[in-house]
């Protein structure tokens, strides 16, 4: 006999999840991310229960209301109810009034959820016993988190996937544009997957078989770039002992990634602009005239309008690279692509690192839910490969992952700006005591130095200027030696 169908819309993943575990012996719990997926996904389905979770709204909660309405005028007998934010938008609160809902507030427990459809649906037995929940579990748990995500671009040897709208909407336009013969402008901070997508662009092209290129142009001295770029004669400065092709020539009909744009000077800008418009450049110290094939990406980590009005960016350049201009999300923005993230990361580098992960406890997704990323997908990867390094006994859980992130506790962004986090509030603990400050900062500096010295306690313990049985002491200490 099939289970009931227990139905759930939420924007945090980890909410769903927790249900169904909570459900999974007396239930069948699917979700998904929004009211219009729930609609599509209603069509052919007959919920015996509903839970909509709506502390955060869009729109004034009116696309909101009117899915109570339609849901309870189609499935008159089934159960359903809501949770919300303490102030509720207007259209919301007139729905509750009608009756037949039953709210709970923003802070209510996902056990009190279950417990009411456990004990309002006939048939329904006792509040299950919590189990410990596995990576198959969680996969099979939730939609968002495991199933076939909402969006996906795949290349030949990468793939990008997302199950948030904005970022599904991006990678639609981006992928029409990779298709054709146009430069393209990344915009996004350090580690957020700028260069991962436009290796990702290349293979995707018609001119996947040709070389990729970068040129990280942040990390040349401003007088190299030119000769790295489009290469130089013999002669053509102090250094120049030989003719050497540049980028230009050797992506032959392939693809160049100029990484952080924004350093390049006022003179090296007209001649990227030549490049870009008619293809033509001249070697340094030369007066041959040369023609690139290749298929220019530009990536910067800054918003380049403001440069423009500061007179560090040229207008001409701006609008030529702004016409097909991409934002690639910060990751914090990405919350519905958190958990999958860090399953495909648990795979990849427990393999990479010979550690057997048998199971994934819940309080490690709620902590990387919860914390906004400054470092974006490559602190993430990080600190996924700390956590699976520490795994001793085979069970993945919170106390194996740095304790910043545990506590979220976010330093500032790659740009050194403080993190904003969009759309949660971020939980942030008391360490008001001098004791607790100290003890903060010295678990800190040793998780650094750690990393630092590649998990070598000799090593470390060198590096820190004390002995390995301190170090050994002060790690068991902090619960570092799990």
């Amino acid at each position: 006999m099939p289970l009931p169908l227990i139905f759930a819309v939420s924007r945090d993943p980890n909410f769903s999840a927790t249900l169904q575990t909570q459900l999974a012996d007396h239930f069948c719990v699917s979700s998904c991310l929004s009211v219009d997926d729930a609609r599509r996904e209603l069509k052919q389905r007959v919920p015996q229960g509903f839970v909509a979770d709506f502390r955060t709204v869009t729109q004034g909660g009116h696309a909101e209301e009117r899915f109570l309405e339609d849901f309870q005028t189609a499935f008159p007998q089934a159960e359903l109810c809501v949770l919300t934010a303490q102030c509720l938008p207007e259209p919301i609160e007139r729905r509750l009034a009608c009756g037949g809902i039953l709210r709970f507030d923003a802070d209510a427990a996902v056990a009190d959820v279950a417990s009411f459809f456990l004990e309002n649906i006939p048939g329904a037995p006792a509040t299950p016993e919590p189990v410990e929940v596995g990576p198959a579990e969680v996969a099979e748990a939730s939609p968002a988190l495991a199933a076939e995500p909402d969006y996906v671009v795949a290349g030949l040897t990468r793939r990008f996937e997302t199950n948030t709208p904005r970022m599904r909407m991006m990678l639609s336009d981006l992928e029409v544009a990779a298709g054709h013969d146009v430069t393209v402008l990344l915009i996004g901070e350090t580690g957020a997957g700028k260069t991962f997508l436009s290796k990702l662009i290349h293979e995707i092209s018609p001119r996947r078989n040709e070389p990729f290129l970068t040129v990280a142009c942040g990390a040349l001295p401003a007088d190299l770039i030119e000769s790295e770029l489009f290469g130089h004669s013999k002669g053509a400065f102090t250094s120049a002992h030989a003719d050497k092709d540049g980028k230009f020539v050797a992506a032959r009909r392939g693809t160049i990634l100029l990484d952080e744009i924004d350093v390049l000077g006022l003179e090296q800008q007209v001649k990227l602009l030549r490049v870009i418009e008619s293809g033509e450049f001249e070697p340094v110290g030369s007066n041959r005239t040369l023609k690139s094939e290749a298929r220019l990406i530009v990536a910067s980590n800054v918003d380049l309008q403001p440069l423009v009005e500061q007179g560090k960016f040229r207008p001409d350049l701006y609008y030529r690279l702004n016409m097909l201009k991409f934002d690639v999300l910060p990751l914090r923005s990405r919350r519905p692509d958190v958990i999958p993230l860090a399953q495909k990361f648990i795979q990849e580098l427990s393999a990479k690192h010979g550690v057997k992960i048998e199971s994934i406890a819940e309080d490690l997704y709620a902590a990387l839910y919860r914390y906004p990323w400054p470092g974006n997908v490559r602190e993430l990867e990080h600190v996924i490969q700390r956590a699976v390094i520490y795994c001793r006994d085979g069970k993945l859980a919170a106390h194996h992952l740095p304790s910043h992130v545990v506590m979220c506790q976010a330093g500032p962004n790659n740009e050194g700006r403080p993190t904003q986090d969009t759309g949660r509030l971020v939980y942030e603990p008391a360490r008001n005591s001098l004791g607790q400050q100290v003890a903060f900062s010295e678990r800190e500096i040793i998780e650094q130095a750690l990393f630092k010295n590649n998990y070598s306690r000799t090593g470390t313990a060198k590096a820190l200027g004390i002995s390995r049985v301190t170090l050994y002491n002060k790690m068991k200490k902090y619960g570092m030696t799990k």
